[in-house]
């Protein structure tokens, strides 16, 4: 990592930010990926520090006041970036907070209110579940909110942003017309992971359709081994497992929302009842017995036994596998839901850390400053590798075998149906059909068209 230096000509002319989530409780944070990349990856070169000459080379004067969640990854890279921004500008000060994930939304809405603070990690799960023009009489999230107060600034005119994906942007960064976040990094929730010794031992390939994972799944058992594993004693993993599921079938989750709310679509339709049945075979055909045993970061420790084909969970639990050092070969698919190959070829998940800029800085020169030189390629490209985030710059490479996995799906990435859900206020206990393949899996229905039937007369409860 390494800072360029900002002269007063480039902070006055060049520069004239998150992104999905829904519901924390089916959120991973990212703090359980390792530090990959730090100051000495600069591999000897000279430091900001060293360019600049000990002499004021930007003109940027003034305390930056910046807030990030705790993440120790993030953290400590941060740590080492704001050492090498305040050399390459001496006569600026970085003074940076750390709270928790849980505690952000609330002291964002302190600091940003009381114009206490600069620069901030306005979400970890991206500007998600947005109250849309078709939703009545529900409360907007955190973010929502904040922008509508005019307490973000709107960053479409700033160059650095251009350095991200327009899609990234658009879908994690972008409300009402401005831009008031940059995304940082993505997690997708969607795929599943796939053990390659084992399909090529049993004699199998790697499926990319519904009947075709039907098929592995049964040659897969009648081997001797297990199709599926996942944290059931957490609960969450299992219907996150099956959010690919109901990706394939509803690759436009957005759209998938706003049907419910209009009632062009229904969960039992012919659509809807499809996807209770497969959820229901994947909770009670497809899981391993016993999961209800292993809580969610045991499951992946189960996986690199090697008798397990698909491990249907998000990719941040990538460095635990590797970490487990399993003896097989294995990658990262989105989970082959649909009957159609074509449906099956997308990522779903939420935008991660989010920079936003207060709306009433004091110091927006040097607020823009700070996250232009954040946003430079090589310097992104080490805040990724630092953190694992899935990039949001496409011209960012994650070093890691999960990045290789990923690469080629990375341009199909959606923003998943949890950051778009919005349950009307009165709706039944058995609105979120979301969630059916946890119902299926304790036992709250053991059949697909009674669960669906459910699901819909909760959620239209709610419209009334």
């Amino acid at each position: 990592m390494k800072i360029k230096k900002w002269t007063a000509t480039i902070a006055v002319l060049g520069l004239a930010i998150a992104a999905c989530g829904g519901d924390d409780d089916t959120s991973e944070p990212a703090d359980d990926t390792g530090a990959e990349a730090t100051a000495e990856d600069t591999g000897g070169e000279a430091t900001a520090a060293e360019d600049t000459g000990g002499e004021a080379a930007s003109g940027l004067e003034g305390t930056l006041r910046v807030l990030i969640h705790q993440n120790p990854p993030m953290v400590e890279w941060m740590e080492t970036f704001n050492d090498e921004f305040e050399a390459a500008n001496p006569g600026v000060t970085v003074d940076m907070a750390i709270v928790s994930a849980d505690d952000l939304n609330t002291v964002n809405q302190t600091r940003l209110t009381a114009n206490d603070i600069d620069v901030t990690t306005i979400s970890v799960s991206g500007l998600a579940n947005p109250v849309q023009p078709y939703m009545e009489g529900v409360e907007p999230p955190a973010w929502q909110t904040l922008i509508e107060a005019g307490l973000l600034m709107d960053m479409s005119g700033e160059s650095f942003v251009g350095n991200y994906d327009p899609t990234a942007i658009a879908d994690g960064g972008s409300f009402d017309g401005g831009v008031y976040a940059l995304p940082l990094g993505r997690v997708s929730y969607s795929g599943m992971f796939v053990n390659l010794d084992l399909l090529a031992d049993v004699g199998v390939e790697v499926p990319t359709t519904w009947d075709e994972l039907v098929a592995v799944c049964d040659a897969v058992k009648a081997a001797g081994n297990e199709c599926m594993t996942a944290g059931g004693a957490d609960g969450w993993p299992i219907f996150v497992g099956a959010y690919g599921l109901l990706g394939s079938l509803y690759p436009d989750q957005a759209a998938l929302v706003e049907g419910l709310w209009t009632e062009t679509a229904a969960w039992d339709d012919a659509q809807g009842l499809a996807y209770f049945e497969r959820a229901s075979i994947y909770a009670n055909d497809m899981l391993e017995d016993g999961v209800t045993g292993l809580a969610h970061d045991a499951a992946i420790v189960r996986y690199a036994a090697g008798d397990v084909a698909f491990a249907p969970t998000g990719v941040w639990q990538a460095p635990a596998l590797e970490g487990a050092e399993p003896g097989f070969d294995w990658t990262y698919i989105p989970f082959p839901g649909s009957d159609n190959a074509a449906d099956n070829q997308y990522l779903f998940g939420k935008y991660d850390q989010s920079w936003a800029i207060a709306g009433n800085t004091p110091v927006p020169e040097l607020a823009t400053a700070y996250l232009a030189a954040f946003s430079e390629p090589d310097t992104y490209n080490s805040f990724a590798n630092a953190v694992g985030f899935l990039p949001t710059q496409p011209t960012a490479t994650l070093d890691s075998k999960l990045g290789a996995a990923v690469a080629d799906l990375l341009p199909n990435y959606r923003v998943g149906y949890e950051q778009w859900y919005v349950a009307p206020s009165g709706a039944g206990q058995w609105a979120n059909g979301g969630q059916a393949a946890q119902w299926f899996y304790n036992g709250d229905f053991t059949d697909a068209s009674t669960a669906a039937t459910q699901a819909e007369a909760d959620f239209v409860a709610g419209l009334g």
